[in-house]
């Protein structure tokens, strides 16, 4: 008995690959490094064209820089006109001052093997951000809570293909506004040990951030190092608000990075024409990162652009589509052409359920962001009607569907194993692969496999229950939450952690606007 049982743990057979298969999994896999082109859209002249009329838009139309004078000051001081709020910025100025800004940084987790370096030819991907709504198949759609916001949370940890725990994965409104940020901060914190996003709905709250930040890395750590990731929207068109500019002026200060988006629907805040967006894109980016580099001349800043076009009929966002794509191609050549971090792309789609619809918008949105040169890219998962809604399954369908971009990206390996001739001569004419001793040494790593999809014969899965993906997913959520297992975290760490959220909260009284 005592030998059988031993030759059975030694050879596993079929049991073993599929306990291996089951297992609680805390893998995660490493930020993507492209082996494959960039798609350029654009030739030379037509980037110079974009690039001299985004000068002129900051020259004679210009930028405001509302409720802010320290603002307006840094500009004036830096040679700009300024008239009342509006700033126009001399040709060339604002290229100028981003020269400073790193083309690369790494962002630091606090473990130190989730570390992500966000520029060159590097991917790196973080869940959807913002979503007042969650949905689940149980439940349906409804105000987010905390407990949601915990949960994704976890669901962000425990997938392999996600690099990031991202910032806002939903919208708890279950707290109090000007409390909610430590919440979600400590959660990011606490039950995750990936790389994770300040808060910048206040400057105070950004301030929070750092703070909180410098209690789980240590000051010092902080103060030499990028350990925050912060989403810094401009009003589109060109107008820069005292709240997000307030935010940006705190992580510039601290040395935490910001991604500098606009948030445009073309059509609607900006241009219908691609040419004409991308245009108001790059003079907003450009005055955006300048004034990041007056405020702290090295800070850490990703280019961002958040297009989308509208439909003219309703007046809603519409994604997918291939002016999003043209505008997400041409946007990451300038990026490039300025020497930036490049924060584009996402799993966007209009659609009220996770179905046909959110796949196939949600399809082209990733493959093009690929393809475009993103080096950050948020919404990568859960993204649901327009940004509105964070779904729960659609979530793990997107994480998973992103290990295949993982997978494309490493283009085609042309080593001796990768060419196959040993295989080619060993089979010969006539004969199959299954069993020679290239497909017997590769089989577990030489195609990409979805973790959720189902590729039974019909007959199976009729048996199972003739499941949907919809329902495949619910089941995986319910899974990987029941499986979920907090990071250790140091009982100093975390004290000083609950001590200050705690402490924050009851210095003020709640606040739900």
């Amino acid at each position: 008995m005592n030998e059988v049982a031993g030759r059975r743990a030694r050879g596993g057979g079929g049991s073993a690959r599929r306990a291996e298969r089951t297992a609680v999994s805390l893998d995660s896999a490493k930020f993507i490094s492209r082996n494959i082109p960039n798609f350029e859209i654009l030739n030379d002249e037509a980037l110079e064209i974009i690039e001299w009329n985004a000068d002129t838009v900051l020259e004679e139309i210009g930028v405001n820089f509302l409720e802010n004078p320290a603002a307006l000051a840094l500009w004036r001081a830096a040679g700009a006109d300024v008239r009342g709020e509006r700033v126009h910025i001399p040709r060339g100025l604002a290229r100028k001052l981003c020269a400073t800004a790193p083309a690369t940084f790494t962002q630091h987790a606090r473990n130190p093997l989730r570390n992500v370096d966000i520029g060159g030819r590097n991917l790196v991907l973080a869940p959807v951000y913002g979503p007042p709504f969650v949905r689940d198949r149980e439940k349906g759609r409804r105000y987010a809570t905390m407990e949601d916001f915990r949960n994704f949370v976890k669901l962000g940890y425990m997938s392999k293909w996600l690099h990031h725990s991202g910032g806002t994965v939903c919208e708890p409104t279950d707290v109090p506004v000007n409390k909610r940020h430590l919440d979600m901060l400590h959660a990011h914190m606490t039950l995750s040990d990936k790389p994770f996003m300040g808060s910048v709905t206040e400057p105070v709250r950004a301030e929070d951030s750092v703070e909180m930040a410098k209690l789980l890395f240590g000051s010092d750590f902080v103060d030499q190092n990028t350990v925050m990731t912060s989403l810094i929207n401009i009003n589109s068109p060109l107008t820069f608000d005292s709240t997000m500019m307030g935010a940006l002026e705190v992580y510039a200060r601290a040395n935490q990075a910001a991604i500098i988006s606009p948030f445009i629907v073309g059509g609607a805040m900006a241009p219908v024409t691609v040419a004409g967006t991308l245009t108001q894109v790059l003079a907003e980016v450009l005055a955006g990162v300048a004034y990041s580099q007056l405020v702290r001349p090295g800070a850490p800043v990703i280019f961002g652009a958040f297009v989308t076009s509208i439909d003219m009929n309703s007046g809603a966002p519409t994604f997918g589509t291939p002016e999003a794509a043209h505008i997400t191609y041409g946007a990451g050549q300038l990026a490039r052409r300025m020497k930036l971090p490049y924060r584009s792309g996402g799993s966007f789609c209009g659609s009220k359920l996770p179905d046909a619809q959110a796949a196939y918008e949600t399809a082209n949105s990733l493959n093009m962001a690929l393809l475009a040169g993103v080096n950050f890219m948020l919404h990568a998962c859960g993204w649901l009607e327009g940004g509105l809604v964070s779904s729960y399954e659609k979530f793990v369908m997107d994480a998973d569907q992103l290990g295949t971009l993982h997978h494309l990206a490493q283009g085609i390996i042309m080593d001796q194993n990768g060419q196959g001739m040993d295989a080619i001569r060993e089979v010969g004419p006539g004969g199959h692969y299954l069993g020679c001793a290239h497909t017997q040494a590769n089989f577990k790593t030489a195609f990409w496999r979805s973790d959720l999809l189902d590729y039974k014969p019909f007959e199976t899965w009729d048996e199972e229950g003739a499941r949907d993906t919809e329902t495949l997913a619910a089941e995986r959520v319910k899974k990987m939450l029941g499986d979920y297992q907090q990071p250790a975290l140091d009982e100093g760490i975390a004290e000083s952690l609950a001590d200050y959220v705690a402490r924050k909260k009851a210095s003020a009284p709640d606040a739900f606007i």
